[in-house]
């Protein structure tokens, strides 16, 4: 990767990078992205959003080779953006905060011809060829980090991880020619039974939605004749022609398409139109402005509550505590009067961790009390070390503070902190904490580092640094799509595809290049009957080579659509001869 961007990605997020390992594709994935692009680049032409073409060229990405991703991390340099290799799935919340800094994670595998029209798991056909050539119309990229910094605050919750990880599993087993079919079995059974415990909607489905009828299957321009711009079915063949027909309803795009779920698995009997660019950031601040990160106080912390995840609380004074939230107290007017975290806590400010105040010296928990102290009217993060001297906070003298929720704090002043004016913390040595007769925090328990704010103004997902926290909910560990290990059947049908492709770039007519056309021909014609790409690159090489007509007789007979036992390969090899016959 460039400077620019190795110097965007933050250290947490740098574990799902991978080599690319360019060496690994085969001849056939070679010849299946070629079809693919082929395919797309004779349908989009008329049907994609304009920048799509342009998109392709200024990313550097053709339709004769798999792109290096390090080529189209120099190219989207040009437009404020970079790209990484990734492998397979990364979690959600780690892909959208790499679009927040304008880095855009790109799967390195490449989809098997068994999955020509579409696969389960991410793969370079979706990253690339979907995803980055729209970036360079500057409207759609200011959407995609703003959509990337909105998602990267929302809310998971434990169910959304129990379903992401399920999802996880069924698509590298899907796209694993060596899984069995009791493993893909079992994986949907347990996707399937985790879809139905699911209990509500979080606030990262609701992005998850966004996302999908937006950046993956959205579409732009006139209702009644839309254009492409959707990732996943700018890289799908199939979907990016049914899309289109009228038995797919079009309904004009808002804030109301979060209410729509969606199946991967199925074609979405539903798609949404945008009238510009600019309209989906609109749209997406209509979302933001529901979302516990700018609604902050109670509704926040019972989301956070309920998601049973690590999520932070952000206080008047800027303090943030990251934790998963266990519980809070409200006062007789309903206000949050004390905040219970569980598990190894962080406090931060401005996305910084607080020097020595990680999971480390916060092992078990944090908790805090919120609101005014008694018989005073601003925050207290405002008090000056004039006030703190006045209500008695002097550091190793006994003090005492009461809160007018009834919260009272009382032990030996150990400490404090500021940052600027600002006061942050507290430290309490021999300290104990109640309300009324309730014991919130036992002197037994060590020092009590008391969090300095009236209210908490945001909640947002995750902890707030990243970097330091550790393990949290939406981070799993990295995983690699293991490598493709080939019999001598399969390395002898690479050969076969090397062979054409060697023959096609020298594109130099002759008696040699003729010889050689026929001997592949025969090598095709004794493949098993299922076989066709080949057949299909030997017929557009027939025109290439100006042979005549009579030799192809017996490759359009082979390539016969009706010979073929799936519906889908049916499709497959009518769409690869018809663009060979136009000689496109």
């Amino acid at each position: 990767m460039t400077e620019s961007t190795h110097a965007k990605v933050p250290i947490h997020l740098r574990k799902y990078i991978v080599d690319q390992n360019y060496a690994r594709y085969t001849p056939e994935d070679q010849a299946v992205w070629r079809y693919i692009m082929r395919q797309l680049k004779s349908f989009l032409t008329k049907h994609a959003h304009e920048s799509y073409l342009s998109g392709l060229e200024k990313t550097g990405i053709s339709v004769d080779r798999i792109p290096n991703i390090e080529s189209i991390d120099q190219h989207l340099e040009r437009f404020g953006w970079g790209a990484v290799p990734v492998s397979g799935f990364i979690p959600p919340a780690a892909f959208m905060e790499f679009q927040a800094i304008g880095v855009l994670p790109i799967a390195s595998d490449m989809r098997t011809l068994a999955h020509l029209q579409y696969t389960p798991a991410p793969d370079i056909v979706h990253e690339a060829a979907g995803h980055a050539p729209i970036l360079v119309h500057p409207e759609y990229a200011t959407y995609l980090r703003q959509y990337g910094e909105v998602a990267r605050h929302s809310i998971i919750s434990k169910e959304d991880m129990d379903q992401y990880e399920a999802i996880r599993i069924l698509s590298d087993i899907k796209e694993d020619p060596r899984s069995s079919v009791e493993e893909i079995t079992r994986a949907e059974k347990r996707l399937n039974e985790i879809n139905a415990s699911m209990r509500g909607v979080s606030e990262a489905a609701l992005l998850s939605r966004m996302n999908w009828w937006t950046a993956e299957y959205g579409l732009i321009g006139d209702i009644k004749q839309p254009r492409i711009f959707g990732a996943g079915l700018l890289s799908s063949v199939g979907e990016s022609r049914e899309c289109l027909d009228p038995k797919v309803k079009k309904i004009p795009l808002t804030v109301d398409c979060v209410n729509f779920t969606y199946d991967i698995t199925e074609p979405q009997p539903q798609l949404f139109v945008t009238d510009s660019f600019a309209h989906l950031g609109e749209v997406l601040e209509q979302l933001a402005v529901q979302l516990a990160y700018r609604r902050g106080g109670v509704f926040g912390l019972a989301r956070a509550r309920e998601a049973a995840t690590v999520n932070t609380a952000q206080l008047d004074s800027g303090l943030q505590v990251s934790g998963v939230l266990k519980s809070f107290v409200l006062t007789a007017d309903g206000l949050p009067a004390y905040l219970q975290f569980d598990g190894p806590s962080q406090l931060s400010f401005e996305y910084e961790q607080l020097d020595g105040h990680g999971t480390a010296r916060h092992p078990h928990g944090f908790s805090c009390p919120l609101g005014l102290l008694a018989g005073e009217e601003s925050s207290p993060y405002l008090m000056t070390t004039l006030d703190l001297d006045r209500l008695g906070i002097r550091r190793g003298e006994k003090a005492r503070l009461q809160f007018q929720s009834g919260v009272v704090v009382e032990g030996y002043v150990k400490d404090w902190l500021y940052k600027g004016r600002t006061l942050l913390l507290i430290t309490w040595r021999d300290c104990k904490v109640t309300l009324g007769s309730k014991l919130l925090f036992d002197p037994a328990w060590g020092e009590y580092d008391m969090a300095v704010g009236a209210e908490v103004e945001s909640v947002f997902g995750g902890p707030a640094d990243r970097s330091h926290y550790g393990q949290a909910n939406e981070d799993f560990a990295a995983r690699l799509v293991p490598a493709k290990t080939f019999p001598s059947a399969e390395r002898k049908r690479h050969a076969m595809f090397q062979d054409l492709r060697n023959l096609r770039e020298r594109n130099k007519p002759g008696a040699g290049s003729v010889t050689e056309f026929r001997k592949l021909v025969k090598d095709f014609m004794s493949t098993s009957t299922e076989e066709w790409l080949p057949g299909v690159e030997l017929l557009e090489l027939s025109y290439t080579l100006g042979l005549p007509d009579s030799e192809r007789t017996e490759l359009r007979t082979r390539l016969n659509p009706d010979h073929f036992a799936s519906e889908t390969t049916r499709q497959s090899v009518a769409d690869g001869v018809e663009l060979a016959e136009r000689r496109l």
